[in-house]
This record gives C-alpha cells, sequence and structure tokens, in this order.
C-alpha cells in the first residue's frame, strides 16, 4: 500500500498514510458522532458529539500507529531494514526489507502489535475509569470506554491465525520452527489467510442477505481484502521456495555488453541498443569506470526531440543506486532488492571485475525451471 501523504518520522521510523484512511476516519467520527455517542450519552450539544468523534478517531489511529511502531521497532532491533510505516483503509503496513533470522525473532516481531493493542486497551479502561470516578462528563469517560473495547477487538482480529494478519505471521514462526522449513510455513500461513477471507466473504453476504447491509458488505469488503493479501502472500512464499538455494551465478547473464555513458541518447539507441540483444547496460565514464546501468525502458521516456541531447549518464541509473552482487551469493537474497531506479536489475561484481546482470527475467525463468522439476503448475 503505497503512501500519498508523508506524516514525518517516529523513533526514526518514516511514517506516511494513504488517502483510504479518510474514508475510515470519517466512518469512525461519523458513526460515534451521528449514532453512539447520542444513543449512550445523551443531553449534550450536537458539536460535543463530533468533537468526541473526530478526537476519538484520532486516538484510534494513534493507537493504531503505535501497534505498528511495535513491530518496526522490534524488526530494526534484529537487524531488518524497515522502509517505513503506512496508514490506510484497512489498518497499518509496516514495510520490512528482510525476515528474522529464527523463528523466535519473527514470532516476536508479530506479537509485538497485538500486545501493544492490548496495552492500549488496559490504559484506555483505567483512564476511563479514572474519569468516571473523577467525576468527568459521562460523554468523556464513555469515549475512552469505546478506545479501550476498540483495541481489544483489533488485538484479538489480528492475532487470528491467518496471514497477512499478525496471528499468521505468529502461525508461520511456529510451523517454521516444527518443521524446520520458514517458506513451507509461509505458503501454509498464506493459505490459511485465503480460508479466513472467504469465511468473512461468506459471513458478509448471509448479513446482507439478513438486512444488516452496511456491516454486511463491511465484511464481504474485508474478506475480499485478506483474501487478496493471502493470495498474494502464497505467491510471494512460492516463488521464494523456488529461488532457494540458487546462486546468482546459476542465473545471471554473463558478459554484459558495457556502453559508454558520454554519448547520446539517440546515437546509443543506433549504436548499442539495436546491436545487442540486452536490454539493459551497465555504462562508463570516459575514464572507464562503471558509472550507472541504463535500460531500454529508462531510453524510451526521454522524448524524441531530446535524443540528440540528452547523454545516456543524464537517464541512467547511477552505480550507488544498482543493486551489486557477488556470483556466488544466494538468488533469494537478493530478490528483495531488485527494485527502484535500476528497473529490477542488478549488477554481479567479483572482486572488482564485472561479470553478469541479473534482471526479472532471468529470475522469473529461474523459477520456471524449478517448478518444472517440482511438476509444479
Amino acid at each position: 500500500m503505497e503512501e500519498s501523504v508523508r506524516i514525518g518520522r517516529i523513533g526514526g521510523v518514516r511514517v506516511g498514510a494513504n488517502w483510504s484512511l479518510l474514508v475510515v476516519f470519517w466512518l469512525i467520527a461519523w458513526g460515534l458522532a451521528s449514532g453512539r455517542l447520542p444513543r449512550d450519552y445523551p443531553g449534550y450539544a450536537d458539536g460535543a458529539y463530533w468533537v468526541a468523534g473526530i478526537l476519538t478517531a484520532l486516538a484510534f489511529y494513534g493507537a493504531l500507529l503505535a501497534h505498528e511502531l511495535g513491530h518496526a521497532l522490534v524488526a530494526r532491533r534484529q537487524g531488518i531494514e524497515v522502509d517505513g510505516i503506512t496508514l490506510w483503509l484497512f489498518g497499518g503496513v509496516t514495510k520490512m526489507k528482510g525476515e528474522s533470522a529464527t523463528p523466535a525473532g519473527a514470532a516476536w516481531v508479530a506479537a509485538v502489535g497485538p500486545a501493544i493493542s492490548l496495552a492500549a486497551a488496559a490504559g484506555f479502561a483505567v483512564l476511563a475509569l479514572v474519569l468516571d470516578l473523577a467525576g468527568a462528563p459521562a460523554l468523556v469517560a464513555g469515549t475512552a470506554g469505546w478506545l479501550a473495547r476498540i483495541n481489544v477487538v483489533l488485538a484479538v482480529f489480528n492475532l487470528l491465525p491467518a496471514a497477512p494478519l499478525d496471528g499468521g505471521r505468529l502461525l508461520s514462526a511456529l510451523l517454521w520452527k516444527r518443521r524446520g522449513d520458514r517458506l513451507g510455513a509461509a505458503v501454509s500461513a498464506a493459505r490459511a489467510g485465503r480460508g479466513l477471507g472467504y469465511l468473512l466473504i461468506a459471513a458478509g453476504l448471509l448479513g446482507v442477505s439478513a438486512g444488516d447491509g452496511v456491516g454486511g458488505l463491511w465484511f464481504v469488503f474485508l474478506g475480499w481484502f485478506l483474501l487478496m493479501a493471502a493470495r498474494s502472500e502464497q505467491m510471494v512464499a512460492e516463488t521464494r521456495s523456488h529461488l532457494d538455494g540458487v546462486r546468482v551465478a546459476d542465473v545471471m547473464t554473463p558478459g554484459p555488453v558495457v556502453a559508454p555513458g558520454w554519448v547520446t541518447v539517440d546515437a546509443f539507441l543506433e549504436d548499442y541498443a539495436l546491436r545487442h540483444r540486452f536490454s539493459s547496460f551497465p555504462v562508463e565514464r570516459f575514464d572507464g569506470e562503471l558509472d550507472g546501468l541504463v535500460t531500454i525502458n529508462r531510453l524510451k521516456g526521454v522524448p524524441r526531440d531530446q535524443r540528440g541531447a540528452v547523454r545516456v549518464l543524464d537517464v541512467a541509473c547511477p552505480l550507488a543506486e544498482v543493486p551489486i552482487v557477488r556470483s556466488d551469493a544466494m538468488l533469494l537474497d537478493l530478490a528483495g532488492q531488485l527494485s527502484g531506479c535500476a528497473d529490477g536489475r542488478a549488477l554481479v561484481i567479483d572482486d572488482g571485475r564485472l561479470v553478469g546482470i541479473v534482471s526479472p527475467t532471468d529470475i522469473a525463468r529461474a523459477v520456471e525451471l524449478s517448478a518444472a522439476r517440482k511438476g509444479h503448475p
């Protein structure tokens, strides 16, 4: 889930929000201000209900952010790079570049989120009790009580044993420990997620048929999201299982053509791109040092009327942003790095010598060959 708005950094972790966050924020504030709060705590002005609803929605997302920060900070303590947190329609997503080295580490990363939600629930429950004993307005104590209950619901739902929920991560860690197979455990947890998705969709359709239109549709939508997310996780886990044990040297395209970066795009297309079968080229400076990587896709982005003046180096991905790996490295360790301006490519360099390129096509071919050997469709 991509962020639409950058919020800032907390504890060194980048935090952003997707526009879909506004949908649930509005639903929470509106539902509280126009329904639950007036019904449970009558006698206040409409404005008071709206202020309480908006502040409660903000507090809810504050607790949700704390949940995700727990995942991020525990992951970082294990040496896992965290790309950031994005809050969106269905809660939050913590983007990690890597995985825990042990089942216990994976379990800690997964468990800390629900633990923080339960701690938040306890804190809001105590706050509600203190406010009530202190004679605070019932509306104020009531919103704290609602926050306590919703955080319990959040924790319990997230503990369901189905990926991509935290409970699914815990299930995967348990199966990994028992079987000794991390990737197989991830596939099993993803299949459980698909099952939960189907159950939620079925429950939602039953709700709609029973007259609960809004609640039923929400369950259908939530089930559909879980189903799609679980399918995606299963595909990723199965792909990673096919790459397990494969080395970069087994799949790379050897002997890449190094091209001059100082020539124009027009000259490059005519003298290099059209004469070689490659779709990507390492480029060098005039002194012979590697300076980046250019792909046909990046060259196509240069307007035709500018190709006679723009140099290849001006559009190439800088060398500092190109993944670099040794030929004896495991392909599975490289797969998560193939993104960004290099269009999914990596340079293979052994002892300062360029020996190959790894592209998405190379990886796809390795997956297909592995599936064929194992008899998978």
